[in-house]
């Protein structure tokens, strides 16, 4: 690996870092700040107006109190990251929440949460609301409610010098080692696929889980995993940053929304705020900052049919 490459590794590595409390905000700076200088930070949504019909959608008790809690899962871009000041926090998943508070005339009070603590949280209600680039699945629709407001999936990707030109079946990790996050959609893909392997014939894939997404990346640099299999808005980005590394392909489409505890009654009111950022420009205007646009929806839905 390339100096250039390793270096762009470290400095994604230190941008993770505060999401598992490894750095405090100001020692992330210190390292992160390179890395941080590449995430847009137009404000996008400050024009966006109070939408009187998608207010009254909200519970009379949420209209009076005027805030919301979000919890947001704090990783790499397009998602969500933090800027060199190691405090403050952009991307995607941050100017979406921000843009329909402001239809719903709301103010969020955003806490910082690990990715896998957040959907258990909701229902417990420490929480009103989540984002973390939250794929709609099956099982997570029997305990949590979705607002769909982009459409991700799941992706892989390699090291150049890698054989693998597409993977299509997951049979054709077989054998090899494959990176993901930790609780995530795609950890979950792959324990559920393993057992192909032994009925292919085959040796099965070791996986390897990471809350700190920038171990991932360096896990795959040194050779220590074969592929990475994770978003892919996030793959994109992150090949983009990195030497020595491709995007390899999309493995399966997944709609991607806010969370919210099971029999939410803010649902209506979200959608209702998603569906008016998309007529008044504003949801175009943050797929196109984050450089997203092949994830926009026709619609929001709530609960829209989930893969498995």
């Amino acid at each position: 690996m390339s100096p250039n490459a390793t270096r762009a590794a470290l400095l994604l590595a230190a941008a993770a870092l505060a999401l598992t409390s490894c750095a405090t905000p100001k020692e992330a700076t210190k390292t992160a700040g390179a890395a941080e200088e590449k995430i847009p930070t137009t404000d996008v949504v400050k024009d966006v107006e109070k939408d009187p019909a998608a207010a009254k959608l909200l519970p009379a008790e949420v209209r009076k109190r005027g805030t919301l809690t979000i919890a947001t899962s704090v990783g790499t871009p397009p998602g969500a990251a933090y800027l060199p000041d190691g405090k403050t926090v952009a991307g995607q998943d941050i100017d979406f929440a921000d843009a329909a508070a402001k239809v719903l005339g709301l103010r969020l009070k955003r806490e910082e949460a690990s990715f896998e603590a957040i959907l258990p949280a909701l229902g417990s209600g420490k929480y009103d609301l989540g984002t973390g680039n939250f794929g709609v699945t099956k099982e997570r629709r029997k305990t949590v409610d979705f607002v769909t407001y982009i459409n991700d999936g799941q992706g892989f990707a390699v090291r150049d010098d890698s054989p693998l030109k597409k993977v299509t079946d997951l049979t054709q990790l077989c054998g090899r080692t494959v990176a993901t996050g930790a609780g995530t959609t795609f950890e979950a893909t792959l324990e559920a696929n393993r057992p192909k392997c032994a009925g292919a014939g085959k040796k099965p894939y070791e996986v390897k889980t990471y809350a700190d997404q920038g171990a991932l990346w360096i896990s795959l640099q040194q050779g220590r995993s074969d592929v990475v299999m994770s978003t892919i808005n996030g793959l994109r980005y992150a090949v983009r940053q990195q030497e020595g590394l491709r995007f390899l392909n999309e493995y399966q489409r997944l709609d991607v929304g806010f969370a919210f505890k099971k029999g939410s009654d803010l649902t209506p009111a979200f959608r209702a705020a998603v569906n008016r950022l998309q007529k008044d420009g504003t949801y175009d205007r943050i797929l196109k900052k984050w450089g997203t646009s092949s994830s926009a929806i026709g619609a929001s839905r709530i609960n829209p049919p989930a893969k498995g």
